[in-house]
């Protein structure tokens, strides 16, 4: 009984908003995938080669995550080989200048001991 009037209660509790856009850009590579995506189409193997240190089915989990939020477009080429290609939808290019202030951050952070 006491679970349920606990799940209750957290379901009434608004998110802040910073939470919400955790909730949807967790991870170091949600992060890198769009960043990689801000200024052009990028094919699935191109992304692969951006981001060796993680695996195809990571990549192709989180491609799909930002896809289901709106964030990321697949398009599909019907060809042989596969052609597959992902862009930031107009939605998802709201969150370039949030990607260089934290590529700025990154930079003053990184040399902040120099």
């Amino acid at each position: 009984m006491t679970k349920k009037i606990d799940n209750d209660f957290q379901k009434n509790i608004e998110k802040c908003p910073v939470e919400t856009a955790l909730d949807v850009l967790a991870g170091k590579w949600k992060i890198l995938i769009l960043w990689y995506l801000k200024s052009e189409t990028k094919r699935f193997n191109e992304l692969q080669k951006l981001l060796p240190r993680t695996t195809q089915k990571m990549l192709i989990q989180k491609l799909r995550e930002l896809e289901e939020d709106g964030i990321v477009h697949r398009e599909v080429y019907p060809v042989v080989p596969p052609k597959v290609e992902y862009s930031l939808t107009d939605y998802g290019k709201t969150l370039k200048p949030i990607l260089k202030q934290l590529y700025l951050w990154g930079e003053i952070h990184k040399n902040k001991d120099l």
